[in-house]
């Protein structure tokens, strides 16, 4: 633990009161050696005992059940109750031991240490100038002169495990809450991607089969059924979005663009490399782009014909996406903006340049991505 560390929190896992606890309280056993066993002791000495011990009860629960106050609600008064009870009964040199195990617990490293200090030159002290008799005095001031600093670093190393085991626990809960964010980040990118594409067939197809209805019966049923294709494949596709099982497929979006495309009129060209292979992830986040990229050609650009050029330049794994349409600088939608997120999580970039036309290149590390 450092020297900076703050004083325990109340929510620390020292601060739990636990029925163990109790056991600690059996070294005020201590007190009672110099009137059970002083020939020379009368009743008020066990009547000082007894008020000793009443008046530390409270003190000691206390610390235990708010460290953050342990300093002057509990240490301090302890050694206190200590210092005006060692003229009366040796055996409440105890109470430093218990001031000593409360400070190594509840203070910083460094601080503490300077109590158990302090402590043993109070004792040392209090051992000379003490009225008690020997060999009461030797016996009741010459353990918790050792004990203390036994117990205290004891009580360090606990107190520096426990916030080690707090570290790591809020360490585990900021990881979890960040995997769920981006979780939920990536469930959005994709059910963007799957659903603005899918949906944009959708329409481009209901329309067309509205059209051909009064004319081509024939060609209106297979467009009816081409919609009912699409619709299913994106339940699919949403379902295993959903559960993180879904790894799309470049040759498969290739496909799925040309039929996107053709039904708005728009011609598209592939060029490619044909002997490039890449790693899953890699292949599944540049067919998402490429199914973005399709989507926003056939939804906006007003294009003729549509380029998409897959190859390796510059040290990295390039998808062209070009379109001859109206081109323009318009702000960038939520697909975009997901498309740029999923590309730059492996280290890529993505950029879009207009006028004339549309082109969006994907750029990801070569050594990433094959």
């Amino acid at each position: 633990m450092s020297d900076s560390q703050a004083t325990v929190p109340p929510a620390a896992g020292h601060g739990r009161w636990q029925a163990t606890r109790w056991l600690h309280l059996v070294y005020l056993v201590i007190l009672v050696f110099q009137p059970a066993f002083d020939p020379g002791a009368a009743a008020a000495d066990w009547l000082v005992t007894v008020a000793i011990v009443a008046a530390f009860l409270p003190l000691y629960v206390l610390g235990e059940l708010r460290p953050d106050l342990a300093r002057w609600w509990s240490t301090v008064p302890t050694v206190l109750l200590g210092l005006v009870a060692m003229p009366f009964n040796s055996g409440a040199s105890v109470l430093f031991v218990y001031a000593a195990a409360s400070a190594g617990a509840t203070e910083p490293r460094r601080y503490a240490l300077r109590w158990f200090a302090g402590l043993t030159a109070l004792l040392g002290v209090l051992a000379l100038v003490s009225p008690v008799p020997m060999p009461w005095r030797l016996w009741g001031i010459g353990p918790p002169l050792v004990f203390i600093w036994v117990v205290g670093l004891l009580c360090i190393e606990d107190a520096d495990r426990e916030h080690a085991a707090e570290g790591l626990r809020l360490d585990n809960a900021r990881i979890e809450h960040l995997a769920t964010v981006s979780e939920r980040e990536r469930i959005a990118r994709d059910l963007h991607d799957l659903l603005g594409h899918s949906l944009t067939s959708v329409v481009v197809r209901s329309q067309l089969a509205q059209r051909l209805a009064a004319t081509d019966a024939g060609r209106a049923a297979a467009e009816a059924a081409q919609i009912e294709r699409i619709a299913r494949a994106a339940l699919a596709e949403v379902r295993a979005t959903v559960t993180g099982w879904r790894l799309a497929s470049l040759d498969d979006e290739v496909e799925s663009a040309r039929e996107a495309l053709t039904a708005v009129g728009v011609e598209l060209v592939v060029r490619g490399d044909p002997d490039l292979v890449t790693v899953p992830s890699t292949e599944s986040a540049l067919a998402m782009a490429l199914r973005e990229a399709v989507t926003n050609v056939a939804r906006h650009a007003g294009a003729r014909t549509c380029q998409v050029t897959l190859g390796v330049r510059d040290g990295e794994v390039r998808l062209v996406v070009a379109d001859d349409g109206v081109g323009g600088d318009a702000p960038e939608g939520n697909g975009l903006s997901g498309m740029r997120e999923r590309i730059a999580a492996l280290g890529g970039c993505v950029q879009r340049t207009g006028k004339p036309g549309t082109t969006v290149t994907v750029a990801v590390p070569l050594q990433i991505a094959t």
